[in-house]
């Protein structure tokens, strides 16, 4: 079997999908996109795809090596985000060759199902009792809300306020039946999370997210003295040489590789090992569509350490088109009791519903996050 060639399809509401083609009419499919970066990601497959035509689809690992290590300049999020998506197709493409979900191929499951989380936002608190109601209602025990909107390095204690009145709120209406994570979006910098965190202990958030931005490595491990709340980051890592300092620090409770940014399935599987020797959770980063959640739900089945999957059902992104509108068997994310199963069928156990992906490919996107400023006009992180 050869790969004989591709296509790339930009969808709404900010998905890139890759579909690989051999020449025994296996397809596979892959999300190789990187959320405002999409086009950029696009040119990196297309390299990238380039070195594969001709080749056997099976040989995951040379390919994935190759891909990696055969160009001079390597890693960051475009590249590795690139490199996953294809990964991804690859694995799917082996999955149907071999009649069996990706799973069986990398030693069998150690699960049948996992714990998702949704995001509430939580940003308004005259709705957040509503969206944190709704959600509960549809069986997630699990929620994550906001924490704060942008902050400057020394500011006032309104954001922080502001935070701590939303926990009282949630804890006063839903007491401790439902957990509580906290995302920081890397908005915060060092001396307004020490605050932050001292705060928070008296509401048992399940995890606070990036407090501080990875890169602040020294930052998050002083944090980590100063709470017994889990801390959790890792959607802006890509390799597991950016996950090594990571474990060495001690710091992190909850690793987040995203398996379309952190070089697919065979690369998140050897973080997630990586991870289990140092006794850290997994939690994989999942705001994005169908394909990526299904490569999730692959490695979470094989990877003991699992804790919780994100994932984008009615999401504030998927305002035009959401997670289930790309699959026609839609019940393969069917949610129950906060739990979804690990789907079953062969590759990624998902179809692709390629009409639909061709028709809205027609439209595609041009979705970029924001720029945020502080009043005195200065980029604040978003």
């Amino acid at each position: 079997m050869k790969i004989t060639g591709y296509e790339l399809f930009k969808v709404p509401p900010r998905w890139l999908f890759l579909k690989i083609i051999t020449d025994q009419g296996i397809i596979g499919w892959g999300e190789p996109v990187l959320e405002g970066r999409a086009d950029t990601v696009h040119a990196a497959v297309e390299e990238l795809m380039a070195t594969l035509i001709g080749k056997s689809p099976l040989d995951i690992e040379d390919h994935w090596n190759s891909m990696y290590r055969g160009g001079f300049y390597r890693g960051g999020p475009i590249l590795m985000s690139a490199l996953a998506g294809i990964d991804q197709a690859l694995w799917d493409i082996k999955g149907k060759f071999y009649d069996a979900p990706i799973y069986e191929l990398l030693g069998g499951k150690c699960r049948s199902q996992i714990e998702v989380y949704s995001w509430v936002g939580g940003d308004q608190p005259t709705l957040l009792l509503d969206e944190i109601q709704q959600v509960v209602s549809r069986g997630f025990k699990t929620i994550k809300i906001n924490g704060t909107d942008r902050l400057r390095f020394i500011d006032s204690y309104r954001e922080v306020d502001a935070l701590l009145e939303r926990m009282s709120m949630i804890r006063e209406n839903f007491g401790n039946d439902i957990n509580i994570g906290i995302d920081f979006h890397g908005r915060v910098h060092k001396p307004m999370a020490k605050i932050l965190v001292r705060e928070l202990e008296q509401y048992s958030p399940i995890f606070i997210e990036e407090p501080l931005l990875s890169e602040h490595l020294e930052g998050i491990q002083q944090l980590a003295s100063l709470t017994s709340i889990p801390i959790a980051l890792g959607e802006r890592l890509f390799s597991r040489w950016d996950f090594k300092k990571i474990f060495e620090s001690r710091a992190v409770d909850i690793i987040q590789p995203d398996v379309s940014h952190a070089g697919g399935i065979t690369e998140c599987r050897k973080i997630a090992a990586m991870a289990e020797s140092y006794d850290v959770a997994l939690a994989l980063h999942c705001p994005l569509g169908p394909i990526a959640l299904a490569a999730c739900l692959q490695v979470d089945a094989v990877s003991y350490n699992a804790a919780i999957q994100e994932q984008s059902l009615g999401i504030h992104y998927n305002k035009s088109n959401d997670l289930l509108d790309y699959i026609t068997n839609r019940e393969v994310f069917d949610y129950k009791d906060g739990f979804v199963q690990i789907p079953t069928g062969a590759g990624l156990g998902i179809t692709v519903n390629e009409a639909y992906v061709r028709e809205m490919a027609k439209i595609g996107h041009d979705w970029h996050n924001p720029v945020w400023r502080h009043q005195d006009g200065s980029v604040a992180e978003w």
